[in-house]
């Protein structure tokens, strides 16, 4: 091998400039060619309504159940509305269980809810029994097994494994190309770091795609966009710090197990449960672990250190947040179970603050307004809420100097060029120079500015790859945060709907977070970009909440979280 790269680089000079010419054209066109292919399904999928049971009212009416939680109400916001006086706006919440089992709880109905004319708090409810909600009568019919079969044989299908084998051959594609482009514009010395890197990323990819195939699981176009993401983050660290593109590349494979921990927790709910209750500790553990012996950079004690590895454990309380918010409908409709949601939330952020760790307080006071609008639905909670945090912003600028120091000089960083401003200032200088197709791998200048692999990467990707395949990476995420909320009104349960819509908000509100306030447009916070920034803890968080997103996936051999039996079909049973 070494006597092959000696040959080559003593003769590279004359083909450097003609295959980087061409690799600035390659590399944007497979980008755009890769969105395309993996957006198109999961944002044109046909989104139509699972039948699970039938509710059986007086006269011969019947209400199709189309979720495992159901809220039964007079309300028209309610899954199954009972336009009767005497039926509370929000009654009763029917609940299917991974055993295909049923119950009935009362929401905290004015009247109560009897189950064949006993009152009932929480009741199990058999296909014979009568439910009285109200003074209505009406009996539960839940689909057969062979009724249920069908269905799942009937639901959209997920692209094929050929679909799935070609777009993650066009990725490959494009990382050889990059490969080589740093083969021939990089230093000799950084290569074999480099090409570990990239090499690493095409096994990963391959070995999961494989894994799916035998699982008989062919949808993979979520997994395709994040590798893509990684690839082009890796692109940014072979071109700032080559030397810790292997550290990353472990970050990024410790992040696919934990997305696939994440899919395995959430196939069954009552596990899912289970793991809330570890996340809400593990949450606040985190916090205060790094309150208690981390340490500050930057004014911001949000760092471990542990035998020379710098650790960052608010980005894994990220994924204790979503696990926490997450909730089945019986326990959303308790509302104990929000206060004690609110109260956590309340100590998560207070945290951070303690911590002056408040870009990522942003983040999860955001994810919080997702969840609390999820859980209730009401615009005047929310406002409420968003003035609290203008309150406690303006708390935290009087007691955080550095915080302070940020707002200062938002919108004015060409006032101070070598100062406050001076990351902005070259991160915007660099994009212009970059133009569309960018200068190419490995050639541009912001490299030698701090955190150009990080709180400034769009800039370097922008600068060395052109703002059009910034501009994709960006849409990736994009793409993540409509997939959720396209899939959330078809979704299961309220716990995937919750969990993959917050999850989505995260990535996204860290990706605008991240890009605007490179460019000056919002305060400038220091966030990671999700799957590119160059972060161990950032990478496994950015793949758990995915975990979230891909296990609200409905479609027929879609999602790992979903269990499967023969025939060739999902199934729940």
């Amino acid at each position: 091998m070494e006597g092959l790269l000696e040959a080559f680089y003593a003769s590279r000079d004359t083909y450097v400039s003609v295959y980087l010419g061409l690799l600035r054209y390659a590399a944007p066109l497979l980008a755009v060619f890769l969105l395309v292919r993996c957006a198109k399904p999961l944002l044109t999928f046909r989104r139509e309504p699972e039948i699970w049971a039938w509710l059986n009212l007086p006269g011969d009416n019947q209400i199709p159940i189309t979720h495992w939680e159901n809220v039964i109400g007079r309300s028209k916001s309610c899954d199954v509305t009972i336009n009767f006086p005497t039926v509370s706006r929000n009654h009763a919440v029917l609940t299917r269980y991974d055993d295909g089992s049923w119950t009935i709880t009362d929401a905290g109905s004015k009247d109560g809810v009897q189950v064949n004319g006993d009152p009932v708090q929480i009741s199990v409810i058999r296909e014979k029994d009568v439910i009285s909600i109200g003074g209505v009568d009406m009996r539960l019919q839940p689909i057969t097994a062979k009724q249920e079969q069908r269905q799942a044989e009937l639901r959209t299908k997920a692209a094929s494994g050929w679909d799935s084998v070609g777009n993650l051959l066009v990725l490959t594609l494009l990382q050889c190309l990059m490969v080589l482009g740093y083969l021939l514009a990089g230093n000799r010395e950084d290569f074999m770091t480099i090409l570990q890197g990239f090499g690493g990323i095409m096994i990963c990819q391959w070995a999961l795609l494989i894994f799916y195939l035998i699982i008989r699981r062919t949808s993979f176009e979520v997994e395709t966009l994040a590798f893509f993401l990684c690839t082009v983050g890796m692109a940014a660290i072979a071109s700032v710090k080559p030397g810790e593109t292997v550290k990353q590349l472990i970050a990024m494979a410790l992040g696919v197990v934990t997305f696939l921990a994440v899919g395995w927790s959430l196939r069954d709910l009552e596990r899912a449960k289970i793991v809330r209750y570890l996340a809400v500790v593990a949450g606040v553990g985190f916090l205060v672990i790094t309150l208690l012996f981390g340490r500050e950079y930057y004014g911001a004690k949000n760092w471990l250190v542990i035998g020379g590895m710098s650790l960052q454990p608010s980005e894994l309380s990220k994924l204790c947040f979503v696990y926490a918010g997450a909730s089945t409908m019986d326990r959303i409709m308790n509302k104990r179970n929000i206060i004690l949601f609110i109260a956590y939330s309340v100590v998560i952020c207070g945290f951070l603050a303690l911590m002056n760790d408040f870009g990522t307080a942003l983040i999860f006071f955001c994810a919080f307004l997702v969840i609390a609008y999820l859980r209730s639905g009401n615009m005047g909670t929310i406002a409420l809420a968003v003035t609290a945090l203008g309150f406690a912003g303006v708390l935290a600028l009087k007691i955080a100097p550095h915080a302070l120091k940020r707002f200062a000089v938002w919108r004015h960083v060409w006032e101070d060029p070598f100062g406050g401003g001076y990351q902005q200032t070259q991160a915007m200088i660099s994009i212009a120079a970059g133009g569309l197709l960018g200068l190419g791998p490995d050639r541009g200048r912001l490299q030698k500015v701090f955190a150009a692999d990080s709180d400034i990467v769009f800039a370097t990707v922008s600068e060395e790859w052109g703002l059009i395949l910034a501009v994709i990476t960006v849409l990736c995420i994009v793409v993540f945060g409509l997939f959720a909320i396209r899939t959330a009104s078809v979704t299961r349960s309220s716990f995937y709907a919750i969990g993959g819509c917050t999850a989505a908000s995260i990535l996204v509100i860290q990706t605008i977070l991240n890009c605007l306030g490179t460019v000056d447009v919002l305060p400038f916070t220091g966030v990671t970009f999700p799957f590119l920034s160059n972060g161990g803890t950032s990478m496994i968080g950015a793949w758990g909440l995915l975990g979230f997103v891909k296990a609200a996936d409905t479609r027929q051999n879609a999602s790992f979280a979903v269990r499967f039996t023969g025939g060739g079909r999902d199934s729940d049973e």
